[in-house]
């Protein structure tokens, strides 16, 4: 076995790609609790998710934090403070990161406030001396705006995937997105490719989403693979909570961490 650090931002780095988006999705005029599909959004509504893409991508953080109330809160814990915090270091780490956004779904809840689902999804790259990581992040969330700033944000879903080298393993992962409190589950990591006499090592962590923990180091020890795959089985939190499901598999030619989001409900 060999002893390596793998760093939060490996871990948990899609719940910032959502939270970019919210703000722009509103709909005057729309009748309260009713949602409407994203295809019919008024014109100024497309204009505002562009605008707020183009901000994003362009790592300008005073123009995306202006999207936002002072008084954010989230699922995750992360605040207006954390946030802008957080996208300055993420975006330091990943320099190129850049965004898209897919309406799903709005609704007026009355006057100034809104509800609407999005599917986000940002790539870009970190350069090491010793290394080059690609990030894919793929993440569906529900935000509530107040008076046109997000006040509010919930993770429904989310994927992450992190790869480095020539020829990163193929990655099949099979885990359930939604849990009842204290049921079992399987998390499985199948490489899609023969081993071939090569070699892999792995593991498989499970962890709280928390904004203290989102780029706080983790050591973790990864074991030698004598089957294509990890295969863990687990046990849902006693009450209801959100984990990051994180799955590392390194092979000689590449490195794959793939993240998603545990839901206890």
């Amino acid at each position: 076995m060999a002893n390596s650090a793998v760093r939060r931002w490996s871990l948990g780095i899609v719940s910032m790609a959502a939270v970019l988006w919210g703000a722009g999705a509103f709909a005057p005029g729309t009748q309260a609790n009713t949602p409407v599909l994203a295809q019919v959004a008024p014109a100024e509504v497309q204009q505002l998710l562009t605008e707020l893409e183009a901000a994003a991508s362009s790592r300008n953080l005073d123009a995306v934090m202006a999207f936002y109330s002072e008084g954010f809160d989230s699922d995750t814990g992360f605040d207006y403070a954390q946030l802008r915090q957080t996208l300055e270091t993420l975006w330091q780490q990943y320099p190129d990161l850049s965004y898209d956004i897919e309406l799903l779904s709005w609704q007026a809840n009355g006057p100034g406030s809104y509800t609407l689902e999005t599917r986000t999804t940002a790539t870009g790259t970190q350069t090491r001396p010793d290394r080059t990581l690609t990030l894919a992040a793929d993440t569906t969330s529900r935000q509530r705006l107040e008076n046109g700033k997000i006040a509010y944000q919930e993770i429904l879903s989310e994927t992450n995937r992190l790869v480095s080298g020539d020829n990163p393993p193929t990655l099949q992962v099979q885990l359930p997105t939604t849990l009842t409190p204290s049921q079992s589950y399987s998390f499985d990591t199948i490489v899609m490719e023969p081993l071939e006499g090569r070699s892999l090592m792995g593991v498989a962590v499970e962890e709280g989403v928390t904004a203290e923990d989102f780029f706080a180091p983790r050591p973790v020890v990864f074991d030698i693979l004598s089957s294509g795959g990890l295969y863990k089985v687990g046990t849902a939190a006693a009450e209801p909570d959100s984990r990051w499901a994180s799955t590392v598999v390194i092979r000689e030619d590449g490195m794959v961490v793939e993240t998603r989001r545990l839901r206890v409900e």
